[in-house]
């Protein structure tokens, strides 16, 4: 697996592969690598024969006051970890690389509407972050399709949006979360959790699941939402929202909506959780 920082070096081994007439995946990730980065390896060398994964932990999704400087930083064995998953390309910008007029006079991309809601609401600015940098990644990089997991489904919805919207020429493709055997969501914020949240933290998972439940019985949305987040606050996470949307936009869903999903997240000490669960609505 090469390992490369700087652009023109990218941009000569894209063309390499280019023209040996060669198709490229994509894996966009901001590093500490578990298991489900992995799988989207994994699917992204299904996909391509080519498979290019980017660590970058990008400073302008990050809000003011959340944990950008803290963010767990594990280059070494990320490294290793993509060497054996069958990686061919780690690309690892610099911030300096990506935004070297400074993030203040940084060209933002901007998803309206779904960029604004759910952790769009808690996070300003978050989403703007995120297809900014995926944009500019897209160009560097220029893939034939990019692979994101589906743990982030507001974050794959303004992706999918994104590249729509500009005509970018990458197919987006989707992979269903990782989970622990207790059905926690991998996630590099789990590190977060003391003992005693990590074995609290699967009641995320759970309570959606119940939620889920309740939508395939048919028993109304608002009494599941409201059941839902009393019980997170039972088990005592400090819910951030916990609702149910359509799939495709994450609209409030009319009566004849069936694809919906519920999303919740939560807080507990000092990491945020984030999940979801995909539902089809038959009653």
């Amino acid at each position: 697996m090469e390992q490369i920082s700087d652009t023109p070096a990218l941009r000569s081994r894209i063309a390499e592969w280019r023209g040996a007439g060669e198709r490229i995946a994509f894996v966009p990730t901001m590093g500490n690598l578990h298991a489900g980065h992995l799988r989207l390896v994994q699917r992204g060398r299904e996909l391509a024969p080519r498979c290019v994964v980017s660590i970058f932990v990008n400073p302008l999704q990050f809000g003011e006051g959340e944990d950008f400087g803290a963010y767990p930083r594990t280059l070494a064995a990320d490294a290793e970890a993509l060497r054996q998953a069958g990686a061919d390309l780690l690309y690892t910008p610099t911030v300096e690389g990506l935004y070297p007029r400074g993030q203040a006079a940084q060209t933002r991309v901007e998803v309206p509407g779904l960029s604004d809601i759910l952790c769009g609401a808690s996070r300003p600015g978050h989403f703007v972050g995120v297809a900014t940098v995926v944009c500019k990644l897209f160009n560097l990089v220029q893939p034939d399709v990019a692979v994101f997991g589906e743990k982030d489904y507001q974050q794959l919805l303004v992706i999918r949006r994104m590249t729509e919207d500009l005509c970018l020429p990458v197919e987006i493709v989707g992979v269903e979360t990782v989970r622990e055997p207790d059905g926690l969501a991998l996630s590099s914020r789990n590190g977060y959790l003391t003992a005693d949240e990590r074995r609290a933290a699967p009641r995320l998972y759970q309570v959606l699941r119940e939620v889920a439940e309740g939508l395939e019985r048919g028993a109304p949305i608002s009494q599941l939402e409201s059941s839902g987040k009393a019980a997170l606050e039972a088990a005592g996470l400090a819910p951030d929202y916990l609702t149910v949307r359509r799939a495709s936009d994450l609209a409030t869903p009319a009566s004849g909506d069936e694809a919906l999903v519920v999303l919740g997240a939560a807080w507990l000490g000092k990491a945020r959780l984030i999940d979801n669960l995909q539902v089809r609505r038959t009653c």
